[in-house]
């Protein structure tokens, strides 16, 4: 398995009638010998139960199974200890404190955006006046603790309520102008 000059190879246990790149019976482990340090994985449990049922590793296997210890512990060895080197944690990043950052503290966070309070348009149960009347109010709060930008779209957000409360106005007095007619 692997790439050109980047090899990886899987521990397995085939049948030793089987061709080598055929079917196997269990994969036990991994082995990745261009990372520094090797990279080897081996599951014991798998590995010491093929062993003791009469499994016979190939030679590059044995080395492996010796550097692990399984092969110690097959053999009866009491001080069979995995001689497998890791790889060291990373190191957290941590930045000097001395010198000067490069990242400008960004400002205070922009106040929270507050929107518009949604107008529906006037029924015709609903006076023209009071259309008009309850946009403004409900507006002139919200509006103070924005920043400009903000507080500009809340005005054309409302003046655009405004104006389709007006036209519903218009639209019902025309309509009652029509009935009388």
């Amino acid at each position: 398995m692997g790439k050109i000059r980047a090899p990886y190879y899987r521990i397995v246990v085939a049948d030793s009638h089987t061709k080598r790149d055929g079917r196997v019976i269990e994969e036990i482990g991994k082995y990745h010998p261009t990372e520094e340090p090797s990279f080897i994985e081996v599951d014991s449990a798998r590995a010491q139960y093929w062993l003791g049922v009469g499994a016979q590793p190939t030679e590059q296997v044995a080395v492996i199974l010796k550097l692990t210890g399984d092969w110690g512990i097959f053999t009866g060895d009491k001080n069979a200890v995995s001689t497998v080197k890791t790889k060291e944690s990373k190191v957290d990043f941590v930045a000097d404190e001395k010198k000067k950052p490069v990242l400008k503290p960004k400002a205070e966070a922009p106040a929270p955006k507050v929107e518009a309070p949604k107008v529906e348009a006037p029924t015709a149960e609903a006076s023209a006046d009071a259309a008009v009347e309850a946009p403004d109010a409900d507006i002139a709060p919200a509006v103070e603790g924005l920043n400009d930008a903000d507080a500009a779209q809340v005005e054309a957000v409302s003046d655009a309520a405004e104006a389709t409360a007006d036209d519903a106005t218009e639209a019902d007095a025309e309509a009652a102008a029509a009935d009388k007619a």
